[in-house]
């Protein structure tokens, strides 16, 4: 849930998802380690790919974008989770009670 919604479309989402068991929200802080891997990714066929390509036409983009991703694929990377859980959630705690002293100014 977004930390700007009013209380009250807050409280209205989380009864809607409670009255439907098979949805399931995630916490997914905006600096996930995941999250800044993908955004690295489009960041750098961006840079590598786009910017430095000239295409004559939309099927020309794609393909290159296409290459870019093959190449890309023949040398993987596993992404290794180095965050502690138990540190992601006192950050979390930390973030709610700040908001919440934050509600109560």
């Amino acid at each position: 849930m977004r930390v700007a919604q009013p209380i009250v479309l807050q409280e209205e989402i989380r009864r809607k998802l409670e009255s439907h068991k098979r949805f399931h929200v995630h916490f997914t802080p905006t600096s996930a380690s995941w999250l800044n891997r993908i955004e690295r990714f489009f960041r750098d066929r961006t840079n590598n790919r786009i910017r430095r390509g000239v295409f004559q036409d939309l099927e020309q983009l794609i393909t290159a974008i296409g290459n870019y991703i093959d190449v890309h694929n023949k040398n993987p990377k596993p992404f290794i989770w180095t965050a502690k859980a138990n540190d992601i959630l006192e950050k979390v705690t930390r973030a709610q009670t700040a908001l919440n002293e934050r509600r109560s100014a």
